[in-house]
């Protein structure tokens, strides 16, 4: 009977732990499943000014989906126009920003549009797209308060929220990588979500003007478009012109007076309508914003090929400058300032434009000028207009069917190389100017 009994227990023993390796393997064999294709996670993104916080969410609507108890899988490009107001009033019941529990903020949901998503180890999917305000109690700071969130995360509890700064004006902080706040999940120990606590270094208006100021310089430095339009309505103004044609080169003082006629009144366009934008005085679509900066560069083009506003060029810089001041002002909007924060920023945006444009004007045109002494100026001047026209071209088509092409890739990418290209411009002129002035004395 002892036998019987213990061979029995021995068998079971085999059998139990056969039982518990096969549950092993499975759940092994899910988790590395899981890891191969983890589910992504909630994206929140702040853009923190001394008035307010605009936020940015970015919820993958499968697990939206989950937590909030409707098909939204099915037919994504319903969503929105069916169940957008249940999802707003969702949202509002699980976003709760405040300085204490009976200090609540304001929360305002201004738009939703959904997109496909894709993070590091999920794969793509969709997602959709909620810009709100965050607005504190009268004289609470914007720089501390209690993220109080769970959207999606009570109801599924492997869910996560990683929160991000994108932008911190009083910090200076406006064009750079999102660095990371925190992370909102449900504590394992205690199946509770935690508010997350949003603790910002002190700022000022002087690191919020600076770092303003330092936008503006790089938007000129990226902004290729902007710079190739003003370039190449400089490319003929070294030159007269008489019958619908350029002629000979003109004398480096008029040519000089012209050059800052043309810039001040690109300046004095763009400046104008910097202010009207960012105030939100004047709207337009940003798409057909960048159209029109598109078309300004193909018509300086074909006036650097043959003339067809000559003498007239500060006009045309002061009327498309307006259309490059309205494309400046989206940046600035983009920030939701207050408007103090606001009026130092339009200064200092636009003060950083004139540094790094009449910075990189100084560097170029010395070298265009001797350039236009040599016979060659006329190859190297239509060329330029010929490339400038194809990038105009590219940059109309992307912008109008909002698809890439490998034109306007090419030419995005190319401000990389500016120094190199600067370095042969330079190389070029200098050659071909002391060539001339060989040729000259051997005669």
């Amino acid at each position: 009977m002892i036998r019987i009994r213990a061979t029995f227990i021995s068998h079971f023993s085999k059998r139990k732990w056969l039982i518990i390796n096969i549950i092993t393997m499975l759940i092994i064999g899910n988790v590395s499943k899981t890891l191969a294709h983890q589910t992504p996670s909630t994206v929140v993104l702040l853009d923190v000014s001394p008035k307010q916080v605009a936020v940015e969410l970015q919820l993958p609507i499968g697990e939206l989906e989950l937590a909030f108890g409707r098909p939204l899988t099915k037919n994504p490009a319903s969503i929105i126009p069916t169940m957008g107001p249940q999802i707003k009033e969702y949202l509002l019941a699980h976003i709760h920003p405040m300085v204490a529990k009976d200090q609540p903020w304001m929360v305002e949901i201004k738009d939703m549009h959904l997109q496909k998503g894709e993070q590091a180890y999920s794969g793509p999917f969709q997602e959709i797209i909620v810009h709100l305000i965050l607005t504190p109690p009268e004289g609470a700071d914007t720089r501390n308060f209690i993220f109080d969130y769970d959207v999606i995360m009570h109801q599924l509890v492997t869910h996560s929220a990683l929160v991000l700064l994108r932008s911190d004006w009083a910090s200076g902080k406006t064009n750079t990588e999102p660095t990371e706040i925190g992370v909102i999940r449900v504590d394992t120990k205690t199946a509770l979500i935690y508010p997350l606590t949003i603790n910002l270094a002190a700022g000022s208006h002087w690191k919020g003007f600076a770092g303003i100021f330092a936008l503006g310089e790089e938007h000129i430095k990226e902004g290729i478009d902007h710079l190739m339009f003003l370039l190449v309505l400089l490319l003929p103004i070294p030159l007269t012109f008489s019958k619908k044609r350029w002629g000979n080169y003109r004398s480096v003082r008029i040519s000089l007076v012209q050059i800052l006629k043309v810039v001040t009144a690109f300046t004095i366009g763009h400046s104008i309508t910097l202010l009207m934008g960012a105030m939100a005085w004047v709207i337009l679509p940003s798409k057909w914003i960048e159209i029109l900066i598109a078309c300004s560069i193909l018509v300086s083009a074909i006036h650097a090929i043959r003339p067809i506003f000559a003498g007239k060029e500060m006009f045309i810089a002061l009327g498309f400058g307006l259309i490059h001041g309205l494309a400046f002002a989206n940046t600035l909007i983009d920030l939701h300032l207050d408007t103090v924060s606001m009026l130092l920023s339009i200064l200092g945006f636009n003060l950083g434009i004139e540094v790094m444009q009449l910075w990189i004007i100084l560097l170029c045109i010395p070298w265009i000028i001797i350039l236009s002494r040599t016979p060659y100026y006329s190859i190297f001047r239509i060329s330029c207009a010929i490339l400038a026209g194809i990038a105009a071209i590219a940059w109309v088509i992307e912008r109008y069917s909002q698809q890439v092409n490998f034109i306007s890739t090419f030419m995005n990418k190319s401000q990389v190389y500016s120094f190199e290209v600067l370095l042969v411009l330079i190389g070029v002129s200098l050659t071909l100017f002391l060539q001339k002035k060989i040729s000259v004395l051997m005669a």
